[in-house]
């Protein structure tokens, strides 16, 4: 009973909300099933998988048993679907595990929209960036990048609606790493993708992407700190946040749900709810295993929020209006901001 009225709660009381909001916009988010204004995108999950194989090898990524993944996941999507999940960011990237083919099978059946992404997965030792790009240029890279926004990712209509990229760990960032952020600074100033970067707690690589950015005049916002909810000093969440950054929490389990209410209280203190994003990280079919679910900001961590004082409206603004800014296709220069 308590789950069902979890979903009750939030389809409608969301839905109801969502009609009182004046939330017109040209501004496009591309999906699989193609282009959508920003208004149509709903309550959204920023950062999920739907599928992936990473842990695999790179030449072994992009090979799923489709009928097990379909039987897997679309149940799933449904079920998510029925706690008003309109929008899911999948941020599986190219060589483990991206399949635009079969997202849209997954899409058609299940009427969620899924975003994926363009870029290279630049973290786990580089395990995942293909020989070719250590001897390309950083122009040459971004031109890749560029082509699937222009025309479609292998051959289809299908283009992506962000772009995807990591760093490791390690103090003294790679070369890889910054060449191929670079690469992607180059591709938002052609395309107006948003960049989420997988940077957890390597504050060197925040500092790093701070700084080229500037030099290319392209505001923080349109930057998203992915899995910062790694990092242990809020300030340093706070003060990227106030400066323009998105900051990604996505992290979200049943067990933690008590620690996000508390920094997510920080951030309405310091008037930035307007900064946040929320998810799970999960993965519908990780490596053909059984679901890391990405359901636990619906079944515990808003109804937990709802009775320690955050209002419909916090609610609204972190799950829907957010990632609608967040991910709108605009190119984000300082002196336009």
């Amino acid at each position: 009973m308590k789950i069902i009225a979890v979903k009750l709660f939030l389809l409608i009381n969301l839905a109801t909300l969502s009609t009182c909001q004046n939330d017109k916009s040209l501004n496009q988010i591309n999906t699989i099933q193609g282009p959508i204004n920003v208004s149509e995108l709903g309550i959204a999950l920023t950062h999920e998988h739907i599928m992936s194989n990473f842990g695999k090898e790179i030449g072994e990524s992009s090979n799923y048993d489709s009928i097990k993944l379909f039987n897997q996941v679309i149940p799933y999507l449904k079920q998510l679907k029925s706690f008003g999940v309109n929008s899911i960011f999948d941020c599986t990237t190219e060589y483990f595990g991206r399949r635009v083919d079969l997202l849209k099978k997954i899409s058609d059946s299940t009427k969620v929209q899924i975003i994926t992404n363009t870029g290279i997965y630049g973290a786990a030792n580089d395990r995942y960036i293909p020989e070719f790009v250590y001897n390309a240029s950083t122009k040459s890279i971004s031109e890749i990048w560029i082509d699937e926004f222009k025309n479609g990712i292998k051959g289809t209509k299908i283009k992506p609606g962000f772009i995807k990229l990591a760093f490791d760990n390690d103090k003294q960032l790679s070369d890889i790493d910054k060449k191929l952020f670079k690469a992607g600074i180059l591709t938002h100033l052609n395309t107006g993708l948003t960049l989420a970067v997988h940077t957890g707690k390597n504050i060197e690589a925040v500092k790093f992407q701070k700084e080229l950015l500037k030099e290319y005049n392209v505001h923080m916002s349109a930057w998203i700190w992915t899995h910062a909810h790694k990092v242990d000093d809020d300030q340093i969440l706070i003060d990227l946040a106030a400066e323009g950054a998105w900051i990604s929490l996505d992290g979200v389990k049943e067990s933690n749900t008590n620690e996000y209410i508390e920094r997510i209280k920080l951030f309405k203190q310091k008037y930035l709810l307007n900064k946040i994003l929320l998810s799970h990280d999960g993965n519908g079919f990780p490596r053909g295993r059984k679901i890391r679910k990405f359901e636990e900001i619906f079944k515990n961590l808003i109804p937990k929020m709802l009775k320690n004082g955050f209002t419909n409206e916090d609610i609204y603004q972190i799950m829907v209006r957010n990632p609608k800014e967040a991910f709108s296709i605009k190119i984000r220069r300082n002196s336009d901001v």
